[in-house]
């Protein structure tokens, strides 16, 4: 299922030089964040929960995931590369499957760890926060890498509609309507992210078991739809 010639043309593709600045800039501007949070009030729990759940959580890692996912994938279906890619004698879901795994290393390796060092940084780990939030990085990781090169594989503008749903959706209408909240990545992370750290520390609008449940349904779902997609771009291809 892993093909590593199609995993490192995907890496190369992801850390070529205008999105390795921007991945290595919103990790890089985190850090600073919390040096500069650190040095002016000390270490804090609420000050630590509030740097890495309202910006790491909420703006860093899905901005993260929209940049993996669909750079996975989108680019190569827009310039029409993705056809000598198709001709090879790889199966579409090993396809996918590769670049979902390319995916998920890297929004981990830019999201997680630094949130962890920000959260080491903020307040030492106080109540398992810094590792509670990681985890919760970690696991939206998953399903952000799926959800977008979902989206990468079914529309041209799925960079757009990437940040419609990690900004909007879930950055303004989960703080304005309840509702919302049981419908977000970052939520069915917290959940996650709430079973580790002490208790009170993290909340989250949805049970563990529920948001569990979710984040398997739309990590398969997507990856699924986005293999048979990709079957489907070949038929028309070979048509």
């Amino acid at each position: 299922m892993f093909h590593p010639t199609v995993a490192r043309l995907t890496y190369r593709a992801l850390l070529g030089r205008r999105r390795a600045l921007i991945l290595f800039a919103l990790p890089a501007l985190l850090i600073v964040i919390a040096l500069v949070v650190r040095a002016l009030s000390g270490a804090d729990d609420s000050t630590a929960t509030g740097v890495l759940g309202g910006f790491a959580l909420a703006t860093m890692v899905p901005l993260i995931g929209v940049i993996a996912g669909t750079g996975a994938i989108g680019p190569e279906i827009d310039d029409g590369s993705v056809v000598y890619l198709l001709a090879k004698p790889v199966r579409r879901s090993t396809i996918i499957f590769t670049k979902l795994l390319v995916a998920i290393g890297v929004t981990v390796a830019f999201s997680a760890v630094p949130v962890l060092i920000a959260g080491f940084v903020l307040n030492g780990n106080s109540q398992q926060i810094a590792v509670a939030y990681a985890v919760a990085a970690a696991v939206a990781s998953v399903a952000y890498s799926a959800l977008f090169l979902f989206f990468g594989t079914v529309s041209r503008h799925a960079v757009v509609f990437g940040l419609v749903y990690a900004l909007v959706w879930e950055t303004l209408f989960g703080s304005l309507v309840a509702g919302a909240r049981t419908l977000s990545v970052q939520q069915w992370a917290l959940a996650v992210g709430q079973k580790v750290a002490a208790d009170g520390a993290l909340t989250s609008e949805v049970q563990l078991p529920l948001a569990i449940g979710l984040l398997v349904v739309v990590t398969v779902g997507a990856t699924w739809y986005a293999a048979h997609r990709l079957r489907s771009l070949t038929l028309a291809g070979e048509e």
